[in-house]
């Protein structure tokens, strides 16, 4: 593998500047406003039909924008071809070739020399824990293991720029946990990688800042810990040892406690404290009033900062149509 990249350049890898694209009557993507630093692992979020994979093949050249200024690494994407991997989110293999000879045939033709490239398919192959496949037929593997393939030929070749769409849609939890270390190794590595993703436990683990569009519009755009921050509710979470009945007029007696709820285990009660009070004074003036099995503050998940802000701005996005998912 190649040392930790440097860059020449501060220029974001991505940019995008009032980006539109519309499919006859659809607003795909509306005045989008994105950048992707070198070197950061960024989250692309939105419900089916909101504009992810638009703005992702716009990205690649795939498709043109209507307006606005699009730049990947330093100039258009067409012309940074070699220096891109791209997993598109349609999975497609040439199926009666054998899998070995398929990964070298891509990185041939991302300009990858032949001595040695045999050797760099079989490493990748036992990487990603495909052993034995290297004489396979394409069509003999698994759905999970052709996608793990592709994965192989969008990042072969080493590339500075690398572009996932739905990289873990269909794989089962065993062999998306590999490809989410495999993702933080190239990150590690100085990688650049943008991926575009609606299951948002992934993006909360491997991302570092998350983008959530809907309909088209950018409706947020932080890093991870700051949307955490930004939407956690003021709760403190207890579970009294005597239950939540015996001990809620204690809990209740709190200074700064707006009210006590029962959570849906029936065993957890959730405290909502008021603005003026500090959420860390709760707890511990909660311990010293009532026993308990555990105690902590309320942390919101990326899935419910996705539904609230979604629900918000309009609801689910429109179905998609034919090139403007």
């Amino acid at each position: 593998m190649n040392p930790i990249i440097t860059n020449s350049t501060n220029e974001p890898a991505v940019i995008l500047r009032s980006v539109a694209k519309r499919f006859g009557s659809v607003q795909a993507v509306r005045e989008l406003d994105l950048e992707v630093a070198r070197g950061a692992l960024v989250g692309l979020l939105g419900p089916n039909g909101a504009g992810k994979s638009t703005a992702i093949r716009m990205i690649m050249s795939l498709i043109r924008q209507d307006s606005g200024e699009l730049r990947v690494l330093g100039g258009d994407a067409l012309d940074a071809k070699d220096r891109i991997g791209y997993l598109p989110e349609e999975r497609g293999l040439y199926r009666r070739m054998r899998v070995g000879e398929f990964l070298i045939y891509l990185g041939r033709l991302k300009g990858l020399p032949r001595q040695g490239l045999s050797s760099r398919v079989e490493s990748w192959l036992e990487r990603i824990e495909l052993p034995g496949v290297f004489r396979s037929r394409c069509q003999e593997l698994s759905k999970g293991m052709q996608q793990k393939v592709q994965f192989i030929g969008a990042v072969l070749h080493e590339p500075d720029l690398i572009v996932l769409d739905e990289p873990f849609s269909g794989l089962d939890p065993v062999n998306a946990r590999i490809l989410i270390s495999t993702v933080q190794d190239l990150h590690r590595q100085g990688r650049t990688i943008f991926l575009s993703t609606h299951q948002m436990a992934q993006a909360e683990q491997l991302c570092e800042r998350v983008v959530l569009i809907n309909r088209g519009e950018k409706i947020l755009d932080s890093t991870t810990r700051e949307v955490t921050q930004r939407f956690s509710p003021r709760a403190v979470e207890i579970e009294p040892l005597a239950g939540i009945h015996a001990a809620r007029s204690a809990l209740e007696a709190i200074p700064g406690i707006e009210s006590v709820k029962a959570a849906e285990d029936g065993r957890t009660a959730v405290l909502l404290v008021n603005e003026r009070t500090d959420p860390h004074a709760v707890m511990s003036l909660a311990l010293a009033a009532v026993p308990c099995r555990r105690i902590e503050i309320a942390r919101v998940s990326l899935d419910d900062v996705f539904v609230r802000l979604v629900t918000e701005h309009g609801g689910h996005a429109r179905q998609p149509v034919r090139g403007a998912a």
